[in-house]
């Protein structure tokens, strides 16, 4: 097996964060700057497997959770999954569990909500953040004084419907996958013919160690529930704070070989951040750019976080 698809490539821990929510995560170069890397739908910790190691080796702490109801995490108990549940499990991990008042944070889809939401709840946690591929805050009101046409929904019908059915239809979707075989295909789907990643970014063995964890049908249907909570079909544990424009200092990074996320997503970026840094067009890389372009989010993040980074 090649080692980026080992899945017991980095030491697993456990910790019970906050209302006995447990989340498994990775934690590498302990000492180092503590940098958070959050997966989005329908990615695990896993997703940044050709990253840990080389941002471990270039000092920083790194820190991987997989969220509540994903991978090696536990259910919740209050059928909570959404942004701010999310945000605030990860908020006590960083803080709680592992002591650091600060770090950095990256993320793309629903990953990068989560650390907008971290920035703006917890004022102070998130030095800076880093950003592609994901939802941005709602401000319809700034983006129209920017002459931005914002879409309502994915770029394309087809490749869009995942998101009404895994909001509003989850339990029959569910009961549709009712192997895990057929729960690892329709999650695979994603890594392929639904155009969400750069066209040959993920061979068969790729899409095979990436929907391994989605085979459990109880995981699988606990990651619909922020789709859900977006379709108010599921009640949120609150609201997120995604409705005013960011403060952090932002790095943005855009995949275009990406048919969800929208073309106008560059330019609404200059709008959703106070202090930007990009928006970069990354070649070759749609919505799982952190795998796609792996080397490069790497030597990125060494110099957009060069001054934070401590010596060995």
């Amino acid at each position: 097996m090649r080692t980026e698809l080992d899945a017991g490539a980095f030491a697993l821990a456990t910790a019970e964060v906050r209302d006995g929510i447990e989340i498994a995560y990775l934690r590498e170069g302990v000492g180092g700057y503590p940098l958070v890397l959050l997966h989005g739908w329908p990615e695990t910790k896993r997703i940044w497997w050709r990253n840990i190691g080389p941002l471990a080796a270039a000092g920083f702490e790194v820190i991987v959770p997989d969220l509540r109801g994903f991978g090696d995490s536990g259910l919740a108990a209050d059928g909570h999954y959404d942004i701010a549940a999310h945000s605030r499990d990860v908020e006590a991990l960083v803080r709680g569990t592992l002591g650091h008042d600060r770090c950095a944070a990256v993320g793309g889809d629903l990953g990068g909500a989560v650390v907008q939401d971290l920035g703006l709840r917890f004022e102070g946690l998130i030095e800076r953040q880093i950003i592609f591929n994901t939802l941005l805050p709602r401000v319809p009101d700034a983006y129209a004084a920017a002459a931005i046409e914002v879409p309502g929904g994915p770029r394309e019908v087809g490749p869009g419907d995942y998101f009404l059915r895994q909001g509003r239809e989850a339990d029959q979707l569910s009961t549709e996958l009712d192997t895990a075989a057929k729960r690892r295909r329709y999650v695979g789907e994603f890594y392929g013919h639904r155009l969400w990643g750069a066209p040959g970014a993920f061979d068969d063995a790729a899409v095979d160690f990436m929907t391994e964890p989605f085979g459990d049908a109880a995981h699988l249907r606990a990651g619909w529930g922020n789709y859900e909570a977006a379709v108010r079909a599921r009640p949120s544990s609150e609201r997120p704070r995604l409705f005013e424009i960011g403060a952090v200092p932002t790095l943005a990074l855009y995949g275009p070989e990406d048919h969800v996320i929208p073309t106008s997503f560059p330019a609404m970026c200059e709008v959703a951040f106070a202090e930007l840094v990009g928006p970069f067009i990354v070649a070759g890389a749609g919505h799982f750019l952190q795998w796609e372009r792996a080397d490069l989010l790497n030597q990125t993040l060494r110099y957009f976080l060069a001054d934070r980074i401590r010596p060995k």
